[in-house]
């Protein structure tokens, strides 16, 4: 077959959807590690999920009795620092918690916020976050945002010649 009649999905790399450039492999480590937390708490999770805001949410996960949780990761000290926006979360979420790994100093995360160590492997959580109820209205949407994402992504992963057509996740 020539190369400009190849199936659009052999030209066409879809996207890493942990990754969006900025992550650094610590903070991946750190993602999978959380991540593997909150699938064993029976969570789902997804990884940067654009909220109304236009916030990006590291970790969105959804509970079994329907709760929000936002999991934000920090790997360094200057990352937490460089973070100033991590309040506004808590506006899409019932609890929010920062996960770190076991390197970075534990007393510059807030008490407002829950905090899990994850090595990468797993993760534990060492304070739990403070809930602060979502509204109905609020956790409708934010829910109905996260089932869209994830719908999305599985389509781009058994259809990737959709990739190309809907850009939009």
């Amino acid at each position: 077959m020539e190369p400009d009649h190849q199936p659009l999905a052999g030209r066409i790399q879809l996207d890493d959807p942990l990754k969006d450039g900025r992550q650094s492999e610590t903070a991946l480590k750190v993602w999978r590690g959380a991540a593997r937390l909150l699938r064993q708490l029976d969570f789902a999770c997804l990884p940067e999920v654009t909220l109304a805001s236009a916030r990006r949410a590291d970790l969105l996960a959804l509970g079994p009795k329907h709760e929000l949780w936002i999991v934000e990761v920090k790997s360094s000290i200057a990352d937490f620092r460089a973070d100033t926006k991590w309040p506004d979360y808590r506006l899409h979420c019932d609890r929010l918690y920062f996960a770190t790994h076991p390197d970075v100093p534990l007393e510059i995360f807030p008490e407002e916020a829950g905090l899990i160590v994850s090595d990468g492997f797993g993760a534990e959580i060492l304070r739990e976050a403070p809930e602060h109820k979502l509204a109905a209205a609020t956790r409708k949407s934010v829910t109905h945002r996260f089932a869209r994402h994830a719908a999305h992504r599985l389509h781009n992963l058994s259809d990737p010649d959709g990739v190309r057509l809907f850009q939009s996740y």
